[in-house]
């Protein structure tokens, strides 16, 4: 392992005014975001809608993108490989290892996720297609009576086999504990749920000898759930947000990068940039968002190659808004402007 190596890229990865690009959908995901715009999901479309957001200025905002098995292996129409396309736009590229979250036996509705079988192998051969990072995403969800100590404990000790997994190919990994916004619950619950997720991964972390100087953090922001009676302003999301994080995480941890998890493209933009501008953060804070940067040129682009051109500036637009964000630099009116 390479630690100096594993830190100079996890630090590339949240670098100030970058984020990460979470293209790495699983072909039932990206269906359904394509059949939401009358796309079909095919091979050749999923590349097409890939390639024009690789090829565009937003990609000088992108720290790196996170690529699914079919897109590492993908070339562009002109023959060039995508991962060569991300890196001619000074990015790394990344890639999604785990296998999904899956039923957790004796704990209704909660979930694990699974992957770890043959990991090493799949880890050195994305090596050799160019990834620099990985990304294994942990689903933990609010309800009565769970998130339980089994599916916590289950999840942050799968994500801390696969980190070591990683650093010992000389992989970063990015660790995702997610816990999702499905629910009625308020902003206190998600805020106790997120601590006992981190709390466990930090844990497990120690336990399986992962350098943390050599890995990112991709955790959901503290916030009510979708289908709560009692939403919350923006400030006060960062403020809960930032007293779990620093409660939980480890000034050692080089960077966090929040996943949008369901939230709309402007309050994702607005809550990360409320993180910033609090400030007193011992990592850098940033993004590594999916949802909330491919929402509006998914729906601008709509599978017809005349709209290339205008799907390539609304990703530049909200790229460049959460670029802003990750500094502490946003403002309302420069969205309202767009």
């Amino acid at each position: 392992m390479d630690l100096a190596e594993l830190n100079r890229v996890a630090n590339a990865m949240v670098a100030p005014g970058r984020g990460i690009l979470a293209a790495d959908e699983s072909s039932g995901t990206i269906k359904k975001r394509f059949d939401a715009i009358g796309v079909e999901s095919t091979e050749d479309n999923r590349r097409d809608y890939r390639e024009l957001l690789f090829r565009s200025k937003g990609m000088s905002s992108i720290s790196g993108v996170i690529l699914f098995d079919e897109t590492i292996r993908q070339n562009a129409k002109d023959g060039t490989p995508l991962v060569k396309i991300i890196e001619a736009a000074g990015t790394l590229p990344g890639i999604k290892v785990d296998k999904g979250a899956h039923p957790l036996p004796f704990c209704p509705g909660e979930k694990v996720t699974e992957g770890l079988d043959g990991l090493r192998d799949r880890l050195a051969e994305y090596r050799g297609l160019g990834a620099k990072f990985a990304k294994w995403r942990a689903v933990i969800t609010i309800g009565p009576g769970i998130p339980s100590y089994a599916c916590v404990n289950a999840n942050a000790h799968a994500l801390a086999r696969y980190a070591a997994l990683c650093q010992d190919e000389d992989i970063v990994p990015i660790v995702e504990p997610e816990v999702i916004m499905d629910g009625d619950h308020d902003i206190d619950r998600c805020a106790e749920a997120s601590e006992f997720a981190l709390k466990m991964l930090y844990e497990q972390l120690y336990y399986a000898r992962v350098k943390l100087e050599g890995t990112v953090l991709k955790p959901n922001m503290v916030v009510p759930g979708k289908k709560s009676p009692k939403q919350v302003s923006v400030a006060e999301v960062a403020e809960k947000t930032i007293r779990v994080l620093k409660e939980c995480v480890p000034a050692a941890v080089p960077g966090i990068a929040f996943l949008s998890g369901g939230q709309s493209d402007l309050d994702a933009t607005a809550r990360l940039d409320a993180i910033n501008k609090l400030g007193g953060l011992p990592w850098k804070v940033s993004f590594s968002f999916s949802r909330a940067l491919q929402h509006a040129p998914q729906t601008v682009w709509a599978g017809k190659a005349a709209n290339t051109q205008a799907a390539q500036q609304a990703f530049t637009h909200r790229a460049e808004m959460n670029a802003l964000a990750s500094r502490g630099a946003w403002k309302p009116e420069l969205d309202q402007a767009a």
